[in-house]
């Protein structure tokens, strides 16, 4: 199989995935570029917000984790 036809596979199967960590990644950084240039903010603070979306995108994720399981849970 050549590296595209593996690239190409690998896109197919992690599409839902790969659509939500990008529309994640893209509301997280209008809304912190938003707040920062609402409030006028220094730079090294725009940059620390940007880097905070690491932590919170896994906390987010792992949040929903944890709510399908106990959704799953109460139904059965």
């Amino acid at each position: 199989m050549s590296w595209l036809a593996r690239i190409g596979n690998h896109i197919y199967e992690n599409k839902d995935g790969m659509l939500f960590d990008f529309v994640f990644a893209l509301a997280w950084v209008t809304i912190v570029s938003a707040f920062v240039t609402l409030v006028d903010g220094p730079t090294w603070a725009r940059y620390v917000l940007l880097v905070s979306g690491i932590p919170a995108y896994f906390g987010f994720v792992y949040s929903l984790e944890l709510a399908k399981e106990h959704e799953k849970d109460r139904s059965a």
